[in-house]
């Protein structure tokens, strides 16, 4: 039974570490120019968008800014929308997210 869990928080482990390098890259080919990962930069932090969206609202504003922009009641919008396939807009999804802060514990 350990064996059967080390397997599997081996698999587990690398199915994560690949999506992390994934959208690292996506993250360098197409974001880094206006964001970056915790500091303030032309766009959002990642930490920041991430504390406030879903996938979901990850996805749509990715795709189709202009019109999440208006949903989100955003004035303007300054990001173009990009053509990404399902893996790379997944990665960059997940990312993201991977900058969600954490909450502190209460003690």
């Amino acid at each position: 039974m350990k064996k059967i869990l080390t397997v599997y928080l081996f698999f587990l482990f690398s199915f994560s570490l690949t999506y992390a390098v994934e959208g690292k890259k996506v993250f360098e080919t197409y974001c880094w120019g206006c964001h970056h990962q915790t500091a303030v930069a032309f766009g959002p932090p990642f930490a920041e968008i991430a504390s406030k969206r879903s996938a979901e609202e990850i996805q749509a504003m990715i795709t189709d800014p202009a019109s999440v922009s208006k949903v989100f009641g955003y004035k303007r919008n300054a990001m173009p929308p990009f053509k990404l396939n399902k893996e790379e807009l997944e990665a960059i999804t997940r990312y993201i997210l991977s900058y969600k802060p954490q909450k502190e514990e209460k003690q």
